[in-house]
């Protein structure tokens, strides 16, 4: 993946920004965020929604001045919980829409620019262990990410032919700062995602940073239209949360 670019949303913090400084290593980096956190001189940053055609465009447009685009991360996400009892349909639609609009978006963008360009790439969409197993409570997340799931898979088929992969990898729990905060009122989350987790711990960004990196590499040159989970094993033991 020498003199390459890479696009990476949601890349200001979190996992987002493990995947973006990982990548750093093969070449440009263009971040979208909707926030100005990581301002450094080192970063190209675009400020904006990562859901608007024209955020994504530029950020297509500064990668690739940088050096030919081969690569797209959609990780940028939204939380917002809310269920049938307790929100409108318009609004759960909304809500689906917040984070399925992220990914497509992306997607859209990054298959349009390799198409331009004649060129192969490769995206990595990031859904969660949800997609196959509700949280209860998250259902508009939940959705979302199931429907990105099929997204990926839908792409893989229609863009393989040109040298295009599309994949995705679904997160178990991931040490960031939102589980920090949740952690600081829920004293006992951590005995609890061991039990969740058979490795008896929740993820870090670099193991995350790093499923993404091969994905996106040479190296996973056969791999399209799957979907990695990156958890630890949860997804495979299956337990449920509220169960515990």
């Amino acid at each position: 993946m020498a003199d390459a670019s890479f696009v990476v949303t949601g890349g200001a913090g979190g996992v987002g920004r493990a995947i973006a400084d990982r990548l750093r290593v093969h070449g440009h980096v263009v971040v979208i965020d909707s926030t100005t956190a990581r301002a450094e001189s080192d970063v190209d940053l675009v400020v904006g929604d990562a859901g608007d055609p024209d955020v994504a465009s530029e950020a297509a447009r500064r990668a690739e001045n940088a050096a030919p685009l081969r690569g797209w991360v959609n990780n940028a996400a939204v939380f917002h919980d809310a269920g049938m009892t307790t929100a409108a349909p318009g609004l759960l639609l909304d809500l689906i829409n917040a984070n399925l609009r992220l990914a497509l978006t992306g997607c859209h963008t990054a298959v349009n620019h390799f198409a331009r360009h004649g060129r192969t790439g490769s995206i990595v969409n990031v859904s969660s262990h949800q997609a196959q197993r509700a949280v209860r409570g998250a259902l508009p997340y939940a959705t979302a990410k199931a429907a990105i799931e099929g997204l990926t898979r839908a792409l893989a088929v229609d863009h393989g032919p040109v040298g295009i992969r599309v994949n995705a990898v679904a997160l178990g729990s991931i040490d960031t700062e939102r589980l920090a905060h949740y952690r600081r009122s829920h004293p006992h989350v951590d005995a609890e995602m061991a039990t969740l987790h058979p490795l008896g711990r929740v993820g870090t960004v670099g193991e995350v940073a790093a499923a993404v990196d091969f994905l996106l590499s040479d190296s996973a040159g056969f791999i399209n239209g799957v979907v990695l989970p990156v958890d630890g094993g949860r997804a495979a033991q299956g337990l449920d949360p509220e169960q515990l």
